[in-house]
């Protein structure tokens, strides 16, 4: 097919063949075996709870109000950011019943945060929250169907709202300690986004409002805002293959599969 074989891969016999591929599993078995055993000698947080407090600590030192909010949203909360069932993100959300859904994504509560903290907090409000999404996605080795997302909005800043985007985004990618660069994209919610890649793989999405979403939430006021897949920030950080490795997940322990 045009490719160079490597040399090592190229046998004489079958039984050579044979031979060497079980080499080789007994070698990945013994390196899974020894991660497995590392974990246990010198317990270590998981990738993904570690970038939470790094994340975390490196936000709210900016002046951001971490908040929790609830997992299950109305399906007016998805009609409000425009998410219809003639939009493809529709098909992707996990339903509890005919009125609610697991939350595709934290903006919807995030507006509605905005909404009435404004009131009592001076301008600018900065937020952020981090934790589950969930989404029926394609299988592969980028995409998971439960994930987590940092989002993080500042409403009403006092300088331009992309530059400001864009200095939380050095926050961010600063804190976990990779190089990026900046893409601009288009989006079916947000019409214009500013995305984040590394080596090719995107890591946060960002957008700048108002938008025509903003005023079912009640917002007027311009703001910068930008989600963050926390699994793929682990992936480029461990340098896996698989998301599944640095995911929530019954069969990987810290990038270590239990059950082979």
């Amino acid at each position: 097919m045009g490719g160079t074989v490597d040399p090592s891969l190229a046998f004489s016999s079958e039984a050579e063949r044979e031979s060497a591929f079980q080499r080789i599993s007994a070698d990945l078995q013994g390196a899974n075996l020894a991660k497995i055993r590392r974990c246990a000698e010198a317990p270590e947080r998981h990738p993904i709870g570690s970038l939470e407090n790094t994340l975390a600590c490196a936000l709210a030192a900016k002046g951001f109000i971490e908040v929790k909010t609830p997992m299950m949203i109305p399906a007016d909360g998805l009609v409000k950011m425009g998410i219809d069932e003639s939009h493809p993100l529709w098909n992707q959300v996990f339903w509890v019943g005919p009125k609610k859904a697991l939350r595709p994504m934290l903006a919807p509560n995030l507006y509605f945060l905005m909404r009435h903290l404004r009131r009592s907090v001076p301008a600018p409000l900065l937020l952020f929250e981090i934790g589950p999404c969930f989404r029926k996605e394609s299988r592969g080795s980028n995409h998971l169907e439960e994930f987590t997302m940092l989002n993080l909005v500042e409403l009403a800043p006092q300088a331009d709202a992309t530059e400001r985007l864009k200095e939380h985004i050095a926050t961010v990618m600063n804190a976990v300690g990779l190089p990026y660069e900046l893409v601009v994209e288009g989006s079916e919610v947000y019409g214009t986004t500013i995305d984040v890649e590394v080596d090719g793989v995107e890591l946060a999405s960002g957008a700048v409002g108002p938008l025509p979403m903003d005023k079912p939430h009640g917002i007027t006021e311009p703001w910068a805002g930008v989600g963050f897949g926390l699994e793929r920030i682990a992936l480029m950080r461990t340098k896996e293959q698989n998301i599944k490795k640095v995911g929530r997940s019954l069969v990987y322990v810290n990038g270590a599969r239990i059950d082979i």
